[in-house]
């Protein structure tokens, strides 16, 4: 051993040298090369250059031959010069300042006769990441940018992006955006496809620049340029299309018709793209059409296509199947087959395959899937057998007329005796007696004969729940849950928490026989365990026993919901906006880019086009859906003939013995016109002023007394500001590293303040806190930093008001009353988005005077006026009134008609819009009908949710 050591170090010292010798060139090599860099002959000069090249791809420093190299550039060899460029772009970024030796080359380059050259300097200038000399570079660039070769001017405009990277004011100050604008008009398509891959680069980095200014003149010429251009020219162009959002359905079809031909193609990456594309504009069109139909066909077979590529590529693709099945089942519902597992399928592609047979799964289909999940339980690979036999149990659960066949399968697979198989059933069999009560508990006594078997966690909680629930069907039910009692404290939290509910389930089934048992178990569960959940279940539960068994009955005992068909479905609006990431990394991970992309604040959140029926029925109210009677139609104020209207025309003229009224303008005139009658109209019968006149937010009246004060006088309770909501979790605390924030919104005495409530759930000290809000549609922003005092000790609480004003930058959202919020600490950045609601930002002289009221309401547009039902509010007028008032929503006037209670109404925003309503009351019932009017009406929706929230709260 020893003599064996030092031969072991001098290998060790051998290796370490022939290392150094790699990676550093001999100062005679150097000069050598600097020789023949140098040398007359061109042939001799170019092979040093392929040697400088050479020892630089090996990793060896060659910088010293910098100035040498760049001497070589004054060549007319097209292949000597993309070498020299080679290795300035390798060493421009470590030797800034004799790259801009170079600068004077690249500036001649780009006026070389020869297109190759003018686009290769471009193309090198675009990859030297070097501040110093990019001013250097604008005038080449834009020379380029306009040349009259297209190979050019496609290099130039990726060129822009890539300098935009490196110094985007520079880019914006000399006009390049505007000119790769202009380039998407280009009648290469190439061109339009780079200048298309450009500007949708740098949009990502900027998502509030409206760069891709898309409108159907600009579309058009897209959709020529897509027949032309290369594979990833056409999936940057559609991927560009995909951002679009067309007038109309008609417009919608006309770029499904043009895009369809591209599911054709080789590369798979195009056809996702194209799917992406058509599954998007889908939504604007009609189920109606026979286009709609031809689509659906169309779409199915490219899918089932990139089946056939390698594992990999098959992988993608089904991760974008299982998002497009989710979405439309109806366009792969006959393909089936194509999903049936193959014996050398990775087990990657297996799982993804039965996920989706189960989402394709139907009454039609029924017996071939399940057949072939039979077949499946019996493979060797255990994971894939374990999720053949849940998918089993899946279709019992989806489709109801297969339930009875699933059960016999999962029957045949218990006898089989394999033990996973086994315990994979009865975790499926206890969720098709939750969803079949009653059908199915013939199967319990096969299930009990396989007890002892039982060692995975679920498989055990499963079977204690169907002991637990069915105990009076089960004679030794206290025996077999005892069995599991003996070793309480090594089983895991899942079965304990199992065991629990289901002896006292069995007690209360059986009191006289289970006492003991409840006794022992309530014992175990509260005196001998160190799990909290556990614990406290436990003390519930004795309580509930000790103090009213009735209740406890009730509780334990509850008939349960049925369980729902699919239960893995990704959420709708998640889907809609995984749909709209077809063929990314989105797709793949099922998860938007936020998720996974780091500093991914820039990331705009896509969304769908909203959905022909639901537009339609927002633009023509009068349209009805065919079929429904009119009255089923909801029973909202009409927009022409309503009471306000006909409050309109009751005395609008001056009174009778009055002189004529001069009118300067329109608007005034209807002003003027007003003045003489409405004081009658206000004094009119049943016309009256509200009973709670006085601000909201300020004291009582002198001459009130304490009594007044307290609202014992039957007042409104004027002291009190508007509704506050109670505080929600804004950002839990697995997502912000330990850090959960819940918060509300409020408004008192005019001031807006976030109301937060900061957790520290983590093991560290939280400090050095700071917030921001991201640009929104009311201007929302803090007006003081985040003071939290003292550092955030772990499980330590703090609760701390921000005081908000409305003077920060303002960008429309959707929905419009979204904030998105960044809160720092020591730890990291945390992100989440919350919706405040509107009445934080009605203010306190929002009350319109009376002929200034009537006036707008004429004003505005009959278009803009929204009709809305509050349901479930049994208040009196003069209750609503008084309550609306604590939130800045002032009555202007009221009448009674024919029974019913009209209260008219105005609020104003902190930015100045006017909204006035409507509000009919019918006193005894709970319904009131709303009609909102108001110059933006996008703003009347959250009006009305105000409303909502105001009065049922």
């Amino acid at each position: 051993m020893c003599s064996s050591l030092p031969s072991f170090e001098r290998e060790l010292q051998d290796l370490h040298f022939v290392n150094r010798r790699r990676s550093t060139v001999h100062a005679g090599e150097i000069f050598e090369l600097k020789a023949e860099l140098n040398s007359d002959k061109k042939e001799k000069k170019k092979e040093a250059v392929k040697k400088v090249i050479a020892s630089m791809t090996v990793g060896k420093d060659v910088s010293a031959l910098f100035p040498d190299v760049v001497n070589c550039m004054q060549t007319d060899n097209l292949e000597l010069k993309k070498l020299v460029y080679l290795y300035l772009m390798n060493y421009a970024k470590s030797q800034p300042d004799m790259a801009i030796m170079a600068v004077n080359t690249f500036v001649k380059d780009c006026e070389d006769p020869n297109p190759l050259i003018r686009a290769l300097a471009v193309r090198t200038m675009g990859c030297i990441r070097v501040d110093k000399i990019t001013e250097y570079l604008c005038e080449p660039l834009r020379k380029c940018l306009k040349d009259e070769d297209p190979y050019v001017r496609k290099t130039a405009a990726v060129c822009v992006a890539k300098l935009h990277d490196i110094n985007a004011q520079l880019v914006e100050d000399q006009g390049f955006l505007d000119t790769l604008k202009d380039l998407i008009s280009d009648s290469n398509p190439m061109v339009v496809a780079n200048a298309v891959a450009a500007l949708s680069e740098i949009a990502e980095s900027h998502p509030s620049s409206n760069l891709l200014d898309l409108n159907p003149q600009s579309i058009n010429k897209l959709l020529t340029a897509l027949n032309e251009c290369t594979e990833w020219g056409q999936i940057f162009i559609l991927d560009c299309l995909a951002n679009y959002m067309p007038k109309d359905d008609r417009e919608a079809q006309s770029i499904c018709e043009r895009v369809t031909p591209r599911l054709s193609h080789a590369n798979s990456a195009v056809v996702l793209s194209a799917v992406k594309v058509l599954m998007k504009f889908m939504e604007m069109l009609s189920k109606d059409l026979d286009y709609y139909g031809t689509l659906l066909k169309k779409l199915a077979p490219p899918l089932v296509t990139l089946l056939s590529a390698e594992p990999e590529l098959q992988y993608v693709a089904l991760r974008n199947i299982n998002l497009i099945v989710q979405k439309r089942p109806e366009i792969l519902k006959h393909e089936m087959k194509v999903f049936f597992v193959k014996y050398n399928d990775p087990i990657y592609v297996k799982l993804e395959k039965l996920d989706i047979m189960i989402r394709l799964a139907s009454q039609a289909n029924i017996a071939q899937v399940l057949a072939e999940l039979k077949e499946y339980a019996t493979e060797v690979d255990v994971d894939f057998v374990r999720k053949a036999v849940r998918a089993i149990g899946r279709c019992a659960i989806k489709v109801e007329q297969s339930a009875e066949r699933c059960v016999s399968t999962l029957l045949d697979l218990i006898q089989t005796k394999v033990n996973y198989v086994v315990q994979e059933a009865i975790v499926v069999i206890k969720d098709i007696f939750r969803k079949y009560p009653n059908k199915y508990e013939s199967v319990i006594a096969t299930l009990c004969e396989n007890l002892d078997s039982l060692d995975e966690p679920e498989a055990r909680a499963a079977m204690i729940w169907i002991v637990g629930e069915y105990a009076e069907r089960i004679d030794n039910a206290d025996e077999l849950l005892e069995s599991f009692l003996e070793g309480f404290h090594d089983e895991s939290t899942q079965v304990q928490l199992q065991l629990l509910t289901a002896i006292v389930k069995l007690f209360l089934k059986k009191p006289t026989e289970t006492q003991e048992l409840v006794q022992q178990v309530l014992s175990l569960a509260t005196q001998d365990s160190d799990n909290p959940d556990l614990r406290d279940r436990g003390y519930i539960y004795w309580r509930l026993l000790s103090t009213d068994p009735v209740a406890a009955k009730e509780v334990v005992l509850a008939e349960k919901p049925l369980i729902s068909e699919e239960t893995d479905l990704i959420e709708p609006t998640l889907l809609d906006e995984l749909i709209c990431y077809i063929g990314t990394l989105a797709s793949v991970y099922h998860k938007p880019p936020s998720a996974f992309v780091e500093g991914s604040r820039g990331i705009v959140h896509k969304s769908l086009p909203p959905r022909t029926g639901s537009s339609e029925s927002a633009e023509s109210p009068d349209a009805a859906p065919s079929g429904a009677p009119p009255s089923e139609q909801p029973a909202v104020i009409p927009t022409q003939g309503d009471l306000l209207g006909d409050l309109l025309n009751l005395d609008l003229g001056p009174p009778v013995s009055g002189p004529p009224v001069a009118t300067s303008s329109v608007q005034m005139g209807a002003v003027d016109l007003l003045g003489g009658g409405l004081d009658s109209l206000m004094s009119g019968t049943g016309f009256t002023a509200p009973s709670t006149v006085m601000p909201a937010n300020l004291g009582p009246p002198p001459s009130s007394g304490l009594g007044d004060l307290f609202d014992l006088a039957g007042g409104a309770g004027t002291l009190s500001g508007s509704h506050v909501a109670p505080k929600t979790v804004w950002l839990p605390a697995m997502k912000a590293k330990g850090l959960e924030i819940s918060g509300t919104f409020s408004r008192q005495v005019g001031a807006i303040s976030m109301d937060l409530l900061l957790t520290n759930k983590a093991l560290q000290v939280m400090s050095d806190f700071a917030i921001q809000f991201n640009r929104n549609s009311f201007g929302l922003a803090p007006a003081a930093p985040l003071q939290i005092h003292a550092p955030l000790a772990p499980n330590q609480t703090v609760e701390i008001s921000l005081p908000l004003n409305t003077v920060g930058s303002v960008m429309k959202m959707d929905p419009l009353n979204n904030l998105q919020v960044a809160v720092k600490n020591n730890i990291d950045v945390f992100y989440f988005s919350t919706l405040y609601p509107l009445h934080i930002l009605f203010v306190e002289d929002g009350k319109m005077e009376r002929q200034m009221f009537l006036a707008t309401w004429k004003d505005i547009p009959n278009e803009n006026e929204a009709q809305f039902q509050i349901k479930d509010c049994l208040l009196s007028a003069d209750a609503v009134s008084s309550k609306l008032q604590g939130s800045n929503i002032f009555t202007v006037a009221k009448r009674n008609v024919e029974g019913q209670d009209m209260l008219y109404q105005s609020l104003k925003l902190t930015n100045g819009i006017w909204v006035l309503a409507e509000l009919r009351i019918q006193p005894g019932s709970p319904s009131f009908a709303l009609s909102l009017k108001c110059r933006a009406p996008e703003v009347s929706q959250y009006v009305y949710q105000a409303y909502e929230t105001i009065l049922k709260n």
